[in-house]
């Protein structure tokens, strides 16, 4: 298996997002840590898996529509080769390029088959071949997800284990340390992408933090209803 970053981090954000709203939504509707563990870890196990096969589901159907173009391309170079060496001719003239450059430009890329696909891939169809496995993307995804959504739950196992009553300090030290992880995931995120760190990481507190007032308000409003 190889190991995807990218999807690590997809799934961590998501994880820590969803596993947290669920912890505020279940302290404002004031049950015990109890009902959060159950809730938290059933999320976990449940929506990462589910996250994680859709990533499967879609990095297979984006594969197997590139297959399909490369082998379209495969086949028109072969039955329509002038059309298909003319074309190669339009783009290289487009970037700039012509008389004899242009000419060694395309008896360059036409010479060898495989060149010559590549490049009407990329340069007709705008489609670039992921060498990323369905399977090892949705395995860093899965993996990604419980590893930082399971964060907002630490407080409560360690509460839980010494005691069944709910206190505000426990939800503080949970938000708290998801905080944290919203902060460094998404300065993570930032220097993959080459963005700011500092702004990519208070973004996705930001909106980690809306995910989580929302759920805390409904849970909340509903427990007030119910009383």
């Amino acid at each position: 298996m190889k190991w995807h970053f990218d999807d690590f981090i997809y799934g961590s954000i998501d994880g820590a997002v969803t596993t947290f709203a669920i912890v505020a939504g279940v302290v404002g509707a004031g049950l015990s840590p109890g009902i959060i563990l159950i809730l938290g870890f059933a999320n976990l196990f449940a929506d990462g898996f589910a996250m994680a096969a859709a990533n499967f589901q879609a990095s297979k159907a984006r594969n197997e529509f590139i297959q399909m173009k490369r082998k379209q391309e495969e086949w028109e170079i072969d039955n329509l080769e002038d059309e298909e060496r003319e074309e190669i001719r339009d783009i290289y003239r487009k970037k700039g390029f012509k008389d004899e450059l242009l000419e060694e430009i395309v008896r360059i890329i036409t010479s060898r088959r495989k060149v010559w696909v590549d490049t009407m891939m990329r340069e007709e169809l705008g489609l670039i071949e992921d060498e990323k496995k369905p399977v090892d993307s949705s395995v860093s995804t899965f993996v990604g997800f419980n590893a930082i959504g399971v964060i907002p739950l630490i407080p409560f196992i360690i509460f839980f284990a010494f005691d069944s009553n709910l206190n505000s300090e426990t939800f503080l030290y949970s938000t708290i340390s998801v905080a944290i992880a919203f902060f460094i995931v998404g300065m993570i995120k930032a220097k993959i992408v080459k963005k700011s760190m500092i702004r990519a990481g208070i973004y996705t507190l930001i909106i980690g933090g809306i995910a989580a007032t929302v759920a805390y308000m409904v849970g909340y409003g509903l427990n007030f209803l119910v009383q």
